[in-house]
């Protein structure tokens, strides 16, 4: 994994930055690694990757929010998160974080030029590598899987555009192997094609997705409520079933999961991969997010689901998206924000629960 050394970085340090959050990197350099000195938990990081088993769930950190929208803010995500899980450090194994350069999304989008200059920054030698995060976490992820075809690995983010590369990547390793499907929960659909232009973002990943299913049906979204289109349009031009946050409080937990179930057993379905966006739960669980939205559903909706889908298909494949700490919306004091974050970690040990082999 001699790679990892140039595409990634210490986890919980994916953000440049000099000194905010210090004090958050440093409580987790300590608790992983027993130091607070960057170095000395760099050498113990790389030491520990040398050891790697898929015996249980892998984590890691995908710290950009270049492909958000209006509020960014998810770029801190990955390291929030980690702090809310830290008693349960040892039932997951850290990967570390992508290395981002702040102002990029896509190697795509970039002429030669400026590749080479952020190659140059990077990795601080000629070098082929990629230097923007989805073209980063796409490579990452595509070696991982090809040497380890069995890794459960559990994405935290940043914004939702981040799903893109770890969906993609999740679904060419299960190509020949099992038949996969996806379930999305949102408030949004993020189908758009593209967002003034841009094809990669937030609100687009899930269309591009689409191309990489075996079919449109084996994507379900739960939790829609924001949308400029009703779930029959989304049915009717892209074939994909939507189950509203509104369904789901008049149905329940249970007549919601045999309403999936239902589907990925007519399909065949073997395994799932969950991509939870932060916002899928109703505002007063999820203030701390660029686009919080009432009539949500609750985290006993969602964790209630996720546990029934575990007992009839396996998950190997989860994110956790678009939590941003710093993010204040009107009338959210403190005590809401840290209860909005204690949630988001209770969301992720779910993930991880259901990911364990």
């Amino acid at each position: 994994m001699k790679f990892f050394s140039q595409l990634m970085t210490l986890p919980g340090n994916g953000v440049y930055t000099v000194h905010t959050a210090k004090e958050k990197k440093e409580k987790l350099f300590k608790s992983y690694y027993g130091t607070t000195k960057t170095e000395n938990a760099r050498t113990k990081w790389l030491k520990s990757l040398e050891k790697l088993k898929t015996d249980r769930p892998w984590l890691i950190g995908i710290p950009s929010d270049s492909g958000g929208g209006i509020q960014r803010g998810a770029n801190w995500g990955p390291l929030f998160v980690r702090q809310e899980i830290l008693a349960e450090r040892n039932e997951f194994f850290d990967l570390g974080d992508v290395r981002v350069i702040p102002h990029l999304l896509h190697d795509k989008y970039l002429n030669n030029e400026t590749i080479k200059l952020c190659q140059k920054s990077l990795y601080g030698k000629t070098s082929k590598l990629p230097v923007s995060p989805l073209s980063i976490t796409d490579k990452v992820l595509s070696d991982i899987y090809r040497k380890y075809p069995d890794a459960r690995i559990l994405g935290i983010g940043g914004d939702h555009s981040i799903s893109y590369p770890l969906v993609k990547t999740w679904l060419a390793s299960r190509k020949n192997l099992s038949k996969a499907a996806v379930l999305h929960f949102d408030a949004h659909t993020d189908l758009m094609d593209r967002r003034l232009g841009i094809d990669f973002c937030f609100g687009t990943w899930t269309y591009h997705i689409l191309h990489d299913l075996e079919t449109t049906d084996h994507i379900i979204q739960v939790g829609i409520r924001s949308s400029g289109k009703d779930k029959k349009h989304w049915k009717e031009t892209l074939g994909v079933e939507q189950i509203w946050a509104k369904d789901v409080h008049k149905l329940g937990v249970e007549k919601t999961y045999k309403k999936i179930a239902k589907q990925y057993k007519e399909l065949g379905v073997e395994e799932v991969y969950i991509s939870f966006d932060i916002d899928a739960l109703d505002e007063k669980y999820a203030s701390a997010t660029g686009t919080p939205e009432k009539d949500g559903l609750l985290p006993t909706d969602c964790a209630g689901i996720i546990r029934l889908l575990a007992q009839d298909f396996k998950i190997t494949g989860a994110d956790m998206m678009e939590v941003a700490p710093f993010v204040w919306p009107e009338g959210v004091d403190a005590r809401d924000q840290r209860s909005a974050l204690s949630v988001a970690g209770d969301m992720t040990r779910i993930l991880l629960e259901v990911l364990k082999p």
